[in-house]
């Protein structure tokens, strides 16, 4: 049976959300704070993805999260974050922290930078139930898996990923030109590719940078970038 690309979704970079607070310019996926669209409230368990740009020295004050996995993916720069179960990190580009925010908690994301710009993908995924108790983890990337298809989110946290409180797996794809990866999508399952840099193919679907792609039947999905490097996550949800 041929594979038909009709099934795949895109959402446009151009066609997300935007918020320009001077300090922080930031794009949302799904609808978030002041932009609110019904179409886009979420992918299964997947409810925000916001890719945001943080201008020296600025960043989000101590404020309280419940109920929400939320992880930070640093592009550029770096993110210091500090949080009430007394943790403080200064994360690099390629690392992950996630927070399950449970019962509740309060921190803080700053950059600590003087003259450098931070650019990070901050993603909230909802929990499997409320009332957890707050948890705190890390992914780093191992040179030795730094190309192709990279666990760094899931439940059990195998292979050294970051552990998510929910059926939820997040995969690093890095591709070099030409290069291409498979996932295999299970029925029931669906899964959301968000491009960090393109253009890639998903399923002979090309995305570009800050698009999104998703598919929600059973597939062996290629992913296949063309001319340029590629960065993506990719989200393989219940």
């Amino acid at each position: 049976m041929s594979h038909s690309t009709t099934s795949v979704q895109v959402r446009k970079s151009e066609d997300r959300g935007s918020g320009n607070h001077g300090w922080l310019q930031s794009k949302h996926t799904f609808s978030f704070a002041g932009y609110y669209d019904p179409a886009q409230m979420g992918f299964r368990s997947l409810r925000v993805i916001n890719q945001d740009r943080v201008e020296a020295g600025m960043g989000f004050s101590t404020h309280p999260h419940k109920d929400m996995e939320i992880f930070s993916y640093v592009l550029e720069g770096a993110l210091e974050h500090k949080d009430s179960m007394g943790n403080g990190r200064v994360l690099e580009p390629g690392q992950i922290q996630l927070m399950s925010a449970g019962s509740g908690i309060t921190h803080s994301e700053y950059n600590p930078s003087k003259s450098d710009k931070l650019h990070f993908l901050q993603i909230w995924i909802e929990p499997e139930k409320r009332g957890l108790e707050p948890t705190y983890t890390e992914w780093h990337p191992n040179p030795d898996d730094s190309k192709g298809k990279t666990l760094v989110i899931s439940q059990d946290g195998r292979d050294g990923s970051a552990i998510i409180h929910q059926d939820a797996e997040v995969y690093r794809i890095l591709l070099e030109p030409g290069q291409s990866v498979e996932h295999k999508l299970a029925e029931g399952r669906g899964v959301w590719m968000q491009v960090i840099s393109g253009p890639v193919s998903f399923q002979d679907e090309v995305v570009e940078s800050g698009d999104g792609a998703s598919l929600e039947e059973q597939a062996n999905i290629t992913i296949k970038a063309q001319d340029e490097k590629v960065e993506a996550l990719l989200f393989d949800l219940r």
